[in-house]
Protein backbone atom coordinates (compact mmCIF):
# COMPACT_ATOMS: atom_id res chain seq x y z
CA UNK A 1 0.00 0.00 0.00
CA UNK A 2 2.80 2.36 0.92
CA UNK A 3 4.57 1.45 -2.33
CA UNK A 4 1.46 2.39 -4.32
CA UNK A 5 1.17 5.75 -2.55
CA UNK A 6 4.88 6.43 -3.15
CA UNK A 7 4.50 5.65 -6.86
CA UNK A 8 1.50 7.97 -7.15
CA UNK A 9 3.48 10.74 -5.42
CA UNK A 10 6.45 10.33 -7.77
CA UNK A 11 4.18 10.41 -10.86
CA UNK A 12 2.54 13.62 -9.56
CA UNK A 13 5.89 15.29 -9.07
CA UNK A 14 6.98 14.35 -12.58
CA UNK A 15 3.78 15.79 -14.08
CA UNK A 16 4.26 19.03 -12.09
CA UNK A 17 7.88 19.39 -13.23
CA UNK A 18 6.92 18.82 -16.86
CA UNK A 19 4.22 21.50 -16.63
CA UNK A 20 6.68 24.03 -15.15
CA UNK A 21 9.21 23.27 -17.86
CA UNK A 22 6.59 23.86 -20.56
CA UNK A 23 5.57 27.20 -18.98
CA UNK A 24 9.20 28.34 -18.74
CA UNK A 25 9.76 27.43 -22.37
CA UNK A 26 6.67 29.37 -23.41
CA UNK A 27 7.89 32.40 -21.42
CA UNK A 28 11.29 32.14 -23.06
CA UNK A 29 9.74 31.86 -26.49
CA UNK A 30 7.46 34.81 -25.82
CA UNK A 31 10.43 36.86 -24.61
CA UNK A 32 12.44 35.96 -27.70
CA UNK A 33 9.55 36.90 -29.94
CA UNK A 34 9.13 40.26 -28.17
CA UNK A 35 12.84 40.95 -28.40
CA UNK A 36 12.80 40.00 -32.07
CA UNK A 37 9.83 42.30 -32.72
CA UNK A 38 11.62 45.20 -31.01
CA UNK A 39 14.81 44.52 -32.95
CA UNK A 40 12.88 44.40 -36.21
CA UNK A 41 11.19 47.72 -35.41
CA UNK A 42 14.54 49.36 -34.58
CA UNK A 43 16.15 47.96 -37.74
CA UNK A 44 13.23 49.19 -39.84
CA UNK A 45 13.46 52.65 -38.26
CA UNK A 46 17.21 52.82 -38.92
CA UNK A 47 16.64 51.75 -42.50
CA UNK A 48 13.95 54.37 -43.01
CA UNK A 49 16.22 57.09 -41.59
CA UNK A 50 19.07 55.98 -43.85
CA UNK A 51 16.77 55.97 -46.87
CA UNK A 52 15.52 59.47 -46.00
CA UNK A 53 19.09 60.78 -45.85
CA UNK A 54 20.10 58.97 -49.03
CA UNK A 55 17.06 60.25 -50.88
CA UNK A 56 17.46 63.94 -49.98
CA UNK A 57 18.89 64.72 -53.42
CA UNK A 58 16.03 62.83 -55.05
CA UNK A 59 13.53 64.85 -53.01
CA UNK A 60 15.29 68.09 -53.96
CA UNK A 61 15.11 67.10 -57.62
CA UNK A 62 11.40 66.35 -57.33
CA UNK A 63 10.76 69.71 -55.64
CA UNK A 64 13.04 71.53 -58.06
CA UNK A 65 14.37 73.73 -55.23
CA UNK A 66 17.42 73.57 -52.97
CA UNK A 67 17.41 75.58 -49.73
CA UNK A 68 20.67 77.27 -48.77
CA UNK A 69 21.79 78.72 -45.45
CA UNK A 70 23.86 81.91 -45.72
CA UNK A 71 24.50 85.08 -43.69
CA UNK A 72 23.70 87.82 -46.17
CA UNK A 73 25.87 90.23 -44.15
CA UNK A 74 29.38 88.96 -44.93
CA UNK A 75 30.80 90.90 -47.89
CA UNK A 76 32.18 90.04 -50.38
CA UNK A 77 30.95 86.48 -49.93
CA UNK A 78 27.27 86.90 -49.10
CA UNK A 79 25.64 90.33 -48.72
CA UNK A 80 23.00 92.71 -50.08
CA UNK A 81 24.10 95.20 -52.73
CA UNK A 82 22.80 98.75 -53.24
CA UNK A 83 19.67 97.35 -54.90
CA UNK A 84 19.18 95.12 -51.83
CA UNK A 85 19.81 92.04 -53.95
CA UNK A 86 21.55 89.13 -52.22
CA UNK A 87 24.87 88.59 -53.95
CA UNK A 88 28.53 87.82 -53.30
CA UNK A 89 31.10 85.25 -54.29
CA UNK A 90 29.55 82.33 -52.40
CA UNK A 91 26.04 83.28 -53.48
CA UNK A 92 26.96 83.42 -57.18
CA UNK A 93 28.91 80.15 -57.04
CA UNK A 94 25.89 78.55 -55.38
CA UNK A 95 23.52 79.92 -58.05
CA UNK A 96 25.73 78.52 -60.82
CA UNK A 97 25.91 75.08 -59.17
CA UNK A 98 22.12 75.01 -58.76
CA UNK A 99 21.62 76.08 -62.36
CA UNK A 100 23.76 73.20 -63.60
CA UNK A 101 21.73 70.81 -61.45
CA UNK A 102 18.48 72.19 -62.88
CA UNK A 103 17.40 73.62 -59.52
CA UNK A 104 16.02 76.88 -58.20
CA UNK A 105 17.73 78.33 -55.10
CA UNK A 106 15.97 79.48 -51.96
CA UNK A 107 18.36 81.30 -49.64
CA UNK A 108 17.65 81.27 -45.90
CA UNK A 109 19.55 84.13 -44.28
CA UNK A 110 20.81 83.09 -40.86
CA UNK A 111 23.28 84.45 -38.33
CA UNK A 112 26.58 82.60 -38.34
CA UNK A 113 26.24 81.52 -34.71
CA UNK A 114 23.10 79.52 -35.55
CA UNK A 115 24.11 78.41 -39.05
CA UNK A 116 25.02 74.80 -38.22
CA UNK A 117 22.06 74.47 -35.85
CA UNK A 118 19.83 75.42 -38.78
CA UNK A 119 21.48 72.78 -40.96
CA UNK A 120 21.06 70.16 -38.24
CA UNK A 121 17.39 71.09 -37.85
CA UNK A 122 16.91 70.67 -41.65
CA UNK A 123 15.93 74.32 -42.11
CA UNK A 124 18.09 74.17 -45.24
CA UNK A 125 19.93 71.55 -47.27
CA UNK A 126 23.39 73.11 -47.51
CA UNK A 127 25.47 76.01 -46.17
CA UNK A 128 27.14 78.47 -48.58
CA UNK A 129 29.08 80.86 -46.35
CA UNK A 130 32.87 80.40 -46.64
CA UNK A 131 32.78 77.39 -44.34
CA UNK A 132 36.34 76.36 -43.64
CA UNK A 133 37.12 72.64 -43.70
CA UNK A 134 38.74 71.42 -40.49
CA UNK A 135 39.04 68.14 -38.59
CA UNK A 136 36.43 69.07 -35.99
CA UNK A 137 33.76 69.90 -38.57
CA UNK A 138 34.57 66.80 -40.61
CA UNK A 139 33.43 64.69 -37.67
CA UNK A 140 29.88 66.05 -37.94
CA UNK A 141 29.44 67.25 -41.53
CA UNK A 142 30.23 66.38 -45.12
CA UNK A 143 31.85 68.88 -47.47
CA UNK A 144 32.02 69.44 -51.18
CA UNK A 145 35.32 69.92 -52.95
CA UNK A 146 36.77 73.34 -51.98
CA UNK A 147 35.85 76.37 -54.10
CA UNK A 148 38.02 78.84 -52.16
CA UNK A 149 41.66 78.70 -51.12
CA UNK A 150 43.21 81.38 -48.95
CA UNK A 151 46.02 82.01 -46.51
CA UNK A 152 48.20 84.64 -44.91
CA UNK A 153 50.01 87.08 -47.21
CA UNK A 154 52.56 89.87 -46.73
CA UNK A 155 51.52 93.26 -48.14
CA UNK A 156 54.19 95.88 -48.88
CA UNK A 157 54.55 99.06 -50.98
CA UNK A 158 54.46 98.32 -54.70
CA UNK A 159 58.09 99.41 -55.17
CA UNK A 160 59.45 97.23 -52.34
CA UNK A 161 61.82 94.58 -53.72
CA UNK A 162 63.37 93.55 -50.40
CA UNK A 163 60.51 91.44 -49.04
CA UNK A 164 59.79 88.28 -51.00
CA UNK A 165 59.15 85.79 -48.17
CA UNK A 166 57.92 85.62 -44.58
CA UNK A 167 61.52 85.30 -43.43
CA UNK A 168 62.21 88.76 -44.85
CA UNK A 169 59.83 90.51 -42.42
CA UNK A 170 62.09 89.91 -39.44
CA UNK A 171 62.89 93.19 -37.70
CA UNK A 172 60.45 95.19 -39.84
CA UNK A 173 57.40 97.14 -38.63
CA UNK A 174 54.12 95.38 -39.35
CA UNK A 175 50.69 97.03 -38.89
CA UNK A 176 48.36 94.48 -37.29
CA UNK A 177 45.06 94.21 -35.43
CA UNK A 178 46.24 93.12 -32.00
CA UNK A 179 43.53 90.45 -31.64
CA UNK A 180 44.07 88.93 -35.09
CA UNK A 181 45.84 85.62 -35.68
CA UNK A 182 47.66 87.35 -38.55
CA UNK A 183 49.37 89.55 -35.98
CA UNK A 184 50.59 86.37 -34.30
CA UNK A 185 51.97 85.13 -37.63
CA UNK A 186 53.83 88.41 -38.14
CA UNK A 187 55.23 88.25 -34.61
CA UNK A 188 56.29 84.62 -34.99
CA UNK A 189 58.31 85.66 -38.04
CA UNK A 190 60.13 88.35 -36.09
CA UNK A 191 58.22 91.50 -37.11
CA UNK A 192 57.74 94.46 -34.77
CA UNK A 193 53.99 94.82 -34.26
CA UNK A 194 52.31 98.22 -34.60
CA UNK A 195 48.67 98.10 -33.52
CA UNK A 196 45.91 99.28 -35.92
CA UNK A 197 42.13 98.90 -36.18
CA UNK A 198 41.93 96.86 -39.37
CA UNK A 199 43.17 96.22 -42.91
CA UNK A 200 42.27 99.67 -44.30
CA UNK A 201 44.19 101.41 -41.51
CA UNK A 202 47.12 99.03 -41.94
CA UNK A 203 47.35 99.84 -45.65
CA UNK A 204 47.08 103.55 -44.92
CA UNK A 205 50.03 103.28 -42.52
CA UNK A 206 52.04 101.49 -45.21
CA UNK A 207 51.34 104.27 -47.72
CA UNK A 208 52.31 106.92 -45.15
CA UNK A 209 55.60 105.12 -44.46
CA UNK A 210 54.84 104.54 -40.80
CA UNK A 211 55.21 100.77 -41.17
CA UNK A 212 56.91 98.47 -43.65
CA UNK A 213 54.17 95.93 -44.17
CA UNK A 214 51.10 94.10 -42.91
CA UNK A 215 50.21 90.41 -42.74
CA UNK A 216 46.60 89.66 -43.55
CA UNK A 217 44.15 87.29 -45.26
CA UNK A 218 44.72 86.96 -49.00
CA UNK A 219 41.03 87.21 -49.87
CA UNK A 220 40.59 90.41 -47.84
CA UNK A 221 43.62 92.00 -49.50
CA UNK A 222 42.51 90.96 -53.00
CA UNK A 223 39.02 92.33 -52.39
CA UNK A 224 40.47 95.64 -51.20
CA UNK A 225 42.69 95.97 -54.28
CA UNK A 226 39.86 94.89 -56.59
CA UNK A 227 37.37 97.34 -55.05
CA UNK A 228 39.68 100.36 -54.73
CA UNK A 229 42.02 99.83 -57.66
CA UNK A 230 44.87 100.78 -55.31
CA UNK A 231 48.13 100.00 -57.12
CA UNK A 232 50.41 101.49 -54.45
CA UNK A 233 50.62 98.16 -52.61
CA UNK A 234 51.22 94.55 -53.59
CA UNK A 235 51.27 91.02 -52.20
CA UNK A 236 54.94 90.15 -51.71
CA UNK A 237 54.69 86.67 -50.17
CA UNK A 238 52.11 83.96 -49.51
CA UNK A 239 52.02 81.31 -46.80
CA UNK A 240 52.18 77.72 -48.05
CA UNK A 241 49.62 76.51 -45.52
CA UNK A 242 46.25 77.57 -46.96
CA UNK A 243 42.70 77.26 -45.67
CA UNK A 244 39.98 75.63 -47.79
CA UNK A 245 36.31 76.59 -47.87
CA UNK A 246 33.48 74.51 -49.29
CA UNK A 247 29.74 73.81 -49.16
CA UNK A 248 28.69 72.02 -45.95
CA UNK A 249 26.06 69.25 -45.73
CA UNK A 250 24.50 67.01 -43.10
CA UNK A 251 26.15 63.59 -42.89
CA UNK A 252 24.70 60.83 -45.02
CA UNK A 253 23.80 62.80 -48.16
CA UNK A 254 26.41 61.33 -50.47
CA UNK A 255 24.31 61.69 -53.63
CA UNK A 256 23.84 65.42 -53.04
CA UNK A 257 27.54 65.96 -52.29
CA UNK A 258 28.48 64.00 -55.41
CA UNK A 259 26.17 66.13 -57.56
CA UNK A 260 27.74 69.32 -56.18
CA UNK A 261 31.25 68.00 -56.80
CA UNK A 262 30.42 67.12 -60.39
CA UNK A 263 29.01 70.61 -60.98
CA UNK A 264 32.06 72.26 -59.39
CA UNK A 265 34.42 70.09 -61.46
CA UNK A 266 32.62 71.13 -64.65
CA UNK A 267 32.78 74.80 -63.58
CA UNK A 268 36.52 74.51 -63.02
CA UNK A 269 37.05 72.74 -66.32
CA UNK A 270 35.20 75.31 -68.44
CA UNK A 271 36.59 78.30 -66.54
CA UNK A 272 33.30 79.49 -65.04
CA UNK A 273 34.49 79.18 -61.43
CA UNK A 274 37.67 81.13 -62.17
CA UNK A 275 35.60 83.79 -63.94
CA UNK A 276 33.31 84.24 -60.90
CA UNK A 277 36.38 84.36 -58.65
CA UNK A 278 38.11 87.05 -60.73
CA UNK A 279 34.93 89.13 -60.74
CA UNK A 280 35.04 89.38 -56.95
CA UNK A 281 38.77 89.27 -56.21
CA UNK A 282 40.58 90.12 -59.44
CA UNK A 283 42.32 86.75 -59.20
CA UNK A 284 41.39 83.07 -59.26
CA UNK A 285 41.05 81.96 -55.63
CA UNK A 286 39.15 78.78 -56.53
CA UNK A 287 42.31 76.70 -56.97
CA UNK A 288 45.68 76.40 -55.25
Amino acid sequence: MKKIQLSILIIGLLVLLAACGTADQEDQNTGSENEQDTTNEETQEDTEQAETATNLYKQIQEDGVITVGTEGTYAPFTFHNEEDKLTGYDVEVMREVASRLGLEVEFKETQWDSMFAGLNAERFDVIANQVGINEERLKSYDFSEPYTYSGAVVVVPADNENVTSFEDIKGKKSAQSLTSNFGSIAEENGAEIIGVEGLAQAIENIKLGRVDLTVNDKLAVLEYINETGDDSIKIAAEQDDVSKSAFAFRKGNEELVKAFNEALAAMKEDGTLAEISKEWFGEDVSSQ
